[in-house]
């Protein structure tokens, strides 16, 4: 295969796994330039396919161009080259070659024309984002971490049997358009489900991203959700279940996010929240609607990292990530402050910044497809959404009470990774035309009316209102909120220990008995043939007994995984 052919998230994994072989001055360099170097291969490469290949049997196309894989895998480049920017200091090389596997995969899936490289690039992300999460070297990130891969292999199992009942009900591999109708398609739909953080997995996310590294979470941030959008996009457009899913995701996000004293919990519900509105985007289904997702997605991406690398500048600086212990850090960290409001306006949909001119076309939809219901929440959750992420992280993360912290603004790289993404945010926002010619469908949408600028103005301005009424009730204290991670987290894991200790307890059992038999037959050995058989004889019993320990052993581990 020549390198026209070649997918180019193999040459992303590639690059990570040739860091730790590279001395640290060119490593530096390595990471910066490697995602923009893949990002020119993937602009050099024509529209279409790559050349098919045969595997157990059937066709595959590892390489598939169009519109909408470019937009996605153009955004998570230049997430990957931003996050490695700001993770420049990070002294964990293991997170660095983890987030570029995982950024790599993420590109390998939205590049791929057929259901089985989708679905190789799918478990690659999983095992690169665990790497990232159990990187940060805490024993709360390795609870964190088991927790999370368990869930995503369980989305890869429940995403294979799909693919393998699809493909033997229809003899078609290829990752085109579906309708969840068969068992094969309703199991894809699910697995893509739980990666997007769809109910009842919604509380993976906010149980894992938070106990990353400062800059670690940056990355999680990008990729899996925003890779289950795209799958949405390309595989169940028009799916009207979806709908009723990304809303219930829209206020999910929003009503966790206010409960919530941590402030990376804050943004990590809020990554919920946000990929619910893209949810009911592909579920509307209209051309409008998918565009919207898709902006939707790229600006996401933007904005959601630039809070996050706003909140990790904070966890870096200070080392505490409650609200409750924090305030007042405008005085010392001014770039921090201004790139964290600007990331907060982007994702309240503020007039002339990213968030306004993408997110607003989903509404836009519902409205033209007579879905007055979808809009009325859509709209609602607008509101819910500056109240949480537009206010109040910047509120009381850098003003409110004075905290008595006076920590200075991170280092270079970590100030010039904002300010790159701040100005992205609002260029997008001041020249929509940028974003609108890499979407997959024709653009016919004017962001920039008086009337939406006004009902975006008056809907920011009494949401801030009602939150600075209702400030006492929005002050937290040092609370844990249950979600449902708290299944997995408690009796689950009682459950589990349970069940160890019974089989933990039987294996021993059985080892006693194999091993009485052993010397039930070196006994007899002894007294029938003397001490000249019995050294055969015993080796050949004891080998039969070991290979019966050995089976039971791996049956035992295979019944316990």
């Amino acid at each position: 295969m020549t390198i026209e052919g070649l997918p180019p998230g193999l040459l992303m994994i590639a690059g990570a796994l040739l860091l730790p072989f590279v001395g640290a001055a060119a490593r530096r360099v390595m990471v910066l330039a490697l995602p923009l170097a893949v990002l020119a291969l993937v602009w050099m490469l024509p529209e279409g396919s790559g050349p098919a290949l045969s595997f157990l049997g059937q066709s595959i196309a590892p390489l598939r161009v169009d519109a909408l894989g470019r937009l996605f895998a153009t955004i998570f480049l230049l997430m990957a080259a931003a996050g490695a920017l700001f993770a420049l200091g990070q002294s964990r090389l293991l997170e660095g070659v983890a987030a570029f596997v995982y950024a790599g995969s993420a590109v390998g899936v939205v590049l791929a024309g057929d259901l089985i490289t989708v679905f190789v690039f799918w478990e690659l992300m999983a095992v690169g984002s665990t790497l990232v999460l159990w990187a940060a070297g805490t024993p709360s990130a390795a609870r964190a971490a088991m927790r999370y891969v368990q869930v995503h292999l369980l989305g890869g199992v429940v995403l294979m049997v799909g693919i393998v009942a699809h493909v033997a009900a229809t003899g078609q591999t290829a990752f085109e358009a579906m309708r969840p109708e068969t068992l094969g398609t309703w199991l894809i739909l699910a697995g893509f489900l739980i990666n997007a953080g769809a109910p009842p997995f919604s509380a993976w996310l906010p149980d894992a991203y938070p106990e990353a590294s400062w800059s670690g979470m940056v990355f999680l941030s990008a990729f899996t959700t925003k890779t289950a959008v795209y799958a949405l996009i390309r595989g169940f457009p028009g799916a009207e279940i979806l709908i009723a899913i990304g809303l219930f995701m829209v206020f999910y996000g929003i009503i966790y996010a206010l409960l919530e004293n941590d402030m990376r919990r804050i943004l990590a519900y809020s990554i919920v929240n946000q990929v619910g509105f893209m949810v009911t985007g592909v579920g509307i289904g209209t051309e409008m609607a998918l565009n919207g997702a898709a902006a939707h997605a790229f600006a996401h991406i933007l904005y959601k990292a630039l809070l996050l690398m706003s909140a990790g500048s904070v966890l870096l600086m200070t080392g505490r990530r409650l609200c409750s212990d924090l305030g007042g850090l405008f005085r010392t960290m001014p770039v921090t402050t201004a790139c964290g409001i600007i990331g907060a306006l982007a994702i309240s949909s503020f007039p002339w910044t990213s968030g306004f001119v993408a997110k607003s076309m989903i509404g836009q939809s519902a409205a033209d497809g007579g879905l007055a219901l979808t809009w009325f929440l859509l709209t609602a959750a607008s509101a819910g959404v500056f109240l949480h992420a537009g206010i109040k992280f910047p509120w009381f993360v850098f003003f409110q009470k004075d905290s008595g912290l006076r920590p200075a603004d991170p280092p270079w790289s970590m100030r010039l990774a904002m300010i790159l993404l701040s100005a992205l945010c609002v260029g997008i926002g001041v020249f929509p035309g940028l974003l609108y010619g890499l979407l997959p469908h024709p653009v016919d949408y004017q962001p920039y009316t008086a009337a939406h600028v006004v009902e975006m103005l008056q809907l920011l301005g009494f949401s801030g209102l009602a939150f600075f009424l209702l400030l006492p009730m929005m002050k937290r204290t040092r609370t844990v909120t249950l979600d449902a991670d708290w299944l997995w987290r408690r009796p689950g894991a009682a459950a589990a220990t349970r069940l160890w200790t019974g089989l933990a307890a039987v294996f021993a059992e059985l080892t006693a008995t194999a091993a009485a038999a052993v010397r039930s037959v070196a006994d007899h050995a002894r007294a029938l043939h003397g001490p000249r058989g019995i050294l055969a004889r015993s080796m050949s019993s004891g080998g039969m007994a070991a290979f019966a320990l050995v089976a039971l052993g791996l049956a035992l581990v295979a019944l316990y995984r």
